[in-house]
């Protein structure tokens, strides 16, 4: 059973002569404090992979060690010297393959946001240009024209009572104004499966 690592000595954040990752030119110590933080940083990063990923990584016990440290320290200055205490070990790691893991981590949260942005952009489209169903019908053939229409009209209707209530305000949140985002969303994330499936069909090797 592996002892918890304790917390590291006030100096912790001392530079070391035997960092090959930071010290390839002998940098200046104002360059050597900056790579230090962003070691942290990115210290901090791998706390949020999950075990498995974490598991993954060519890290020291020592190191992984205090990463598992580090979600169990509460204060402030417990953390931040912990956090120096990691920066100081993962001078000793390339932290480019660690980068990447992270990354790949936070990568489908970047995609679902984006995908939020585009599903917005196109309710805010149909509900004010009239030319906007018939290109989104056009590129999404597979969507119920006659649900789409209705839930069009139903949302302008709000959008109008809205603005005749409070000239400027944002249309309320209504039920049609609702359906019609969640519509949107599904015919975009079908369109983004779709193309997902004709990149791998197209990227499997032929059988022999």
């Amino acid at each position: 059973m592996r002892s918890r690592t304790s917390l590291p000595p006030e100096n912790s954040d001392t530079d070391d002569d035997d960092a090959p990752f930071l010290d390839p030119g002998k940098p200046s110590k104002t360059r050597r404090k900056q790579a230090s933080h962003h070691l942290q940083e990115l210290g901090e990063a791998l706390m949020e992979l999950p075990a498995n990923r974490l598991a993954q990584l060519d890290l020291s016990d020592t190191l992984r060690d205090a990463i598992d440290e580090l979600r169990r320290v509460r204060s402030h200055e417990g953390r931040r010297r912990h956090l120096q205490y990691i920066g100081k070990l993962m001078r000793h790691v390339d932290p480019e393959p660690l980068r990447e893991a992270v990354a790949s981590f936070r990568l489908p949260s970047a995609r679902e946001t984006l995908a939020l942005h585009q599903a917005e952009q196109w309710r805010v489209r149909l509900v004010s240009d009239d030319n906007a169903l018939t290109v989104w019908l056009r590129e999404h053939p597979e969507t119920d024209a006659q649900t789409l229409r209705s839930l069009i009209r139903s949302a302008r209707k709000d959008r109008a009572e809205s603005e005749a209530a409070a000239a400027g305000s944002e249309p309320r949140k209504s039920r049609a104004w609702r359906e019609l985002f969640q519509l949107v969303k599904a015919g975009l994330a079908g369109e983004a499966a779709a193309a997902k499936d004709h990149d791998d069909s197209n990227g499997a090797p032929d059988d022999e």
